[in-house]
C-alpha cells in the first residue's frame, strides 16, 4: 500500500461519549507524523455532500469531557448505493485523501468495508464507538462505560422513591441486541431481576420471583428490562407481571437518550485516545480494512470482516449467573 500524506475522520450512527477524545487523538496522532487532517461533518452523508474542512492542533482543543461528537453524525441512506458510494469516493480524491477513520459501530462498519472494497487505494481503519458493547474483537467499546454509570446513577435514584413507596419499577435501557448495560447496570444497582436478548425469562419465573422477594420482606423491586429482551419492552412486561403481582404498586421508567449523553468518564477518554492513537499508527505500518480494539488491556488489529460477521458479542456467563445469587 502507498504511504499516506493525507487522512480523514468521521463519526457514523449512533453517538457515543469517548467519540471526542478519539476525535482528537486522531487529529494529533495524525500531525505528530506529518500528516495533513480533515474532518468530515455528519459522517458518510458529509462525505457524500463534501461536507469536509481541515483540521489543525487547536481544533480539537478543549473536546476531551464534551459528549456527543463535535463532527456531528447521521444515518445516510444514499450510502448504501454504489451511486453515493462513488461521489463519496470522487470527494476524496478531490481533497487528496488517502486514509480513513471511521468511528462507530456495526452499520459504520459494514459501510466502511463495502467502500474499501470498491475502492482499495483509501486505506480504511474502524473504530469501535456504541454504547451497546457489541463489537467482536474489543472487550469495551467507546461509550459503553460512560452509558453504564449514567444507567446506574438513574437507578439509583429511582430505588429512593421506590423503596419510599413500596414499589416495582420496570426501568428499560438501551440495547437491542445486546444486555450488555443491563447486566452490568442490574449487578451495580442491586436489581431484583434482569431481563437480557441473550437469555430467555419467562413472565411465570419473573412473577415467581417477586413473589419470593416479597416473602422475603423486600419492600420494593427494580427489574432491569434490555429493549431487546424477547418478552417486549418494559411496559408490556410490566402490564403482564401487574395482575399477577398486587403488592406492589407498578411503575415504569424508559431511559432513553439520555445513556448516549453526558461527560465521557476517565474510562472511555482514555480508552477513545488509545485507539485514535492506535488506528492512525496502523493506517502509517500500511493497514486497512481493520477495526483498532482492547482485549486483556492490549491494542488488537481485527479485520473488519471478522468484527461484522461474529458480531454476536456473549455475555459473561459468570456475571449473569452471579446476578441471579445475589438478587435474593
Amino acid at each position: 500500500m502507498n504511504k499516506i500524506s493525507k487522512l480523514a475522520v468521521l463519526t457514523s450512527g449512533g453517538d457515543a461519549p469517548g467519540m471526542n477524545p478519539c476525535i482528537r487523538s486522531v487529529v494529533r496522532t495524525a500531525i505528530y507524523n506529518n500528516l495533513n487532517v480533515v474532518g468530515i461533518r455528519r459522517g458518510y452523508q458529509g462525505l457524500i455532500e463534501d461536507d469536509m474542512f481541515d483540521m489543525h492542533a487547536r481544533s480539537v482543543s478543549n473536546i476531551l469531557n464534551l459528549g456527543g461528537t463535535i463532527l456531528k453524525t447521521a444515518r445516510c441512506l444514499p450510502f448504501r448505493t454504489d451511486e453515493g458510494m462513488e461521489i463519496a469516493y470522487q470527494n476524496l480524491k478531490k481533497q487528496g485523501v488517502d486514509a480513513l477513520v471511521v468511528i462507530g459501530g456495526d452499520g459504520t462498519f459494514t459501510g466502511a468495508l463495502r467502500f474499501s472494497k470498491k475502492y482499495p487505494d483509501i486505506a480504511v481503519m474502524g473504530v469501535p464507538g456504541t454504547i451497546d458493547n457489541d463489537l467482536y474483537g474489543s472487550t469495551y467499546t467507546l461509550g459503553f462505560d460512560t452509558a453504564t454509570n449514567t444507567v446506574i446513577e438513574a437507578i439509583d435514584k429511582i430505588r429512593d422513591t421506590a423503596d419510599a413507596h413500596d414499589r416495582l419499577f420496570f426501568i428499560e435501557v438501551m440495547g437491542r441486541d445486546s444486555g450488555a448495560i443491563a447486566l452490568r447496570a442490574g449487578i451495580s444497582c442491586g436489581a431484583e431481576a434482569i431481563l437480557l436478548p441473550e437469555k430467555a425469562t419467562a413472565i411465570d419465573d419473573l412473577i415467581k420471583n417477586l413473589k419470593t422477594g416479597e416473602n422475603n420482606k423486600k419492600s420494593s423491586s427494580i427489574v432491569i428490562v434490555a429493549e431487546g429482551d424477547k418478552n417486549g419492552g418494559a411496559y408490556d412486561i410490566a402490564q403482564k407481571v401487574q395482575k399477577e403481582v398486587k403488592f406492589y404498586d407498578v411503575k415504569v421508567t424508559i431511559l432513553g437518550h439520555l445513556q448516549r449523553g453526558g461527560s465521557p468518564s476517565a474510562f472511555d477518554r482514555i480508552l477513545g485516545s488509545r485507539l485514535g492513537y492506535a488506528a492512525v499508527n496502523a493506517l502509517i505500518k500500511g493497514e486497512s480494512q481493520m477495526m483498532v480494539g482492547l482485549e486483556a488491556n492490549h491494542i488488537k488489529l481485527t479485520t473488519l470482516e471478522e468484527a461484522l460477521n461474529q458480531h454476536e458479542f456473549k455475555l459473561e456467563e459468570d456475571l449473569m449467573e452471579m446476578a441471579e445469587i445475589l438478587s435474593i
